[in-house]
């Protein structure tokens, strides 16, 4: 394992900043629970490129240039071109609940994950899921929900901006990269513990899923990829950022101080070396302006990114 990497903030002032992407020299975010698409440059300098009436997540680049942002308020992904927003795909009525994060591939499709529907907070953890901390039990008790989403789907959006199926079944889908040659896309299934894959056929479908690599205690959220096929997995419940190999081997690990959480993470930069952080303190499970304090963290890596996002 790597020696242990101190982070220096890029960012201050947020409030939970999300689905962080690369793009033409900066680094593009939501603001999740501000409502507002931003970015900021390496040197630090914020700017917000769209305000949304719902909240976004999920971020992505079509071949026109335009920015498309996941709309999990309605169900939708939307299209940024100049600071206005338009519908782009309608996802409602593929999808149960919570749109969250998206990856576009090189063909401009766009796959969008699903966190899945809530049950009332006694619903039982299934049997094959490995048991939850009792903090994090006790963390959706206060929240009068399931401590485990219902399973969930991705939906694929082609480039004309249909929406198809492209996987049922799947436990709480989130964080999602496709590997360099186009052929795999992994994807995080927080409350399952792991992180999991399926092979990506020549028309965009998915096929063959299967367990790219458990993760112990952490629950995986925003993830993004290196040149060497690892994971950069951040695990906001276990304060924490993971470097994984597939088949589970912890290659890296950040630490964050206690109580805060690592929400998402992307490889940026002139070289892609640089680790950008999104993280978020939470003093209260609700996020409240004043008191829930979000970050940018940066910090340089040996390896860097490869494939998308």
């Amino acid at each position: 394992m790597s020696p242990v990497h101190a982070p220096s903030v890029l960012l201050d002032g947020l409030l939970f900043p999300e689905g962080p992407r690369w793009h033409d020299g900066r680094l593009w975010f939501s603001e999740m629970h501000q409502h507002r698409v931003m970015t900021v440059t390496p040197d630090g300098e914020p700017d917000v490129v769209a305000e949304c009436y719902f909240r976004p997540s999920g971020l992505g680049f079509l071949d026109d240039g335009s920015a498309i942002v996941v709309n999990m308020t309605e169900q939708r992904v939307m299209r940024i071109a100049d600071g206005a927003l338009s519908e782009y795909a309608d996802l409602s009525g593929l999808i149960s609940e919570n749109p969250n994060d998206m990856v576009v591939d090189a063909s401009g499709r766009a796959y969008v994950s699903s966190l899945g529907r809530r049950g009332p907070p006694d619903t039982p953890r299934p049997d094959h899921l490995r048991p939850f901390a009792p903090h994090i039990v006790a963390y959706f008790q206060e929240a009068g929900v399931a401590n485990t989403p219902e399973t969930s789907e991705i939906i694929r959006v082609d480039s004309d901006g249909s929406a198809h199926l492209a996987a049922d079944g799947v436990m709480s889908p989130n964080g999602m990269v496709i590997t360099p040659d186009g052929g795999t896309l992994i994807f995080a299934e927080t409350y399952a513990n792991r992180l999991s894959a399926f092979d990506i056929d020549a028309d965009g479908g998915l096929h063959n899923k299967r367990v790219w690599a458990e993760v112990g205690s952490a629950m995986p959220d925003g993830i993004c990829l290196d040149a060497e096929i690892a994971v950069w997995v951040s695990s906001p419940y276990t304060n924490e950022f993971v470097r994984v190999r597939e088949g589970g081997e912890i290659a890296d690990r950040i630490p964050l101080q206690e109580g805060k959480l690592g929400v998402a993470c992307m490889l940026g930069g002139e070289d892609r070396q640089t680790l950008f952080l999104l993280t978020s303190v939470r003093p209260t499970r609700k996020i409240v302006p004043g008191r829930t304090r979000g970050f940018i963290e940066t910090v340089r890596v040996d390896v860097p990114g490869a494939g998308r996002p």
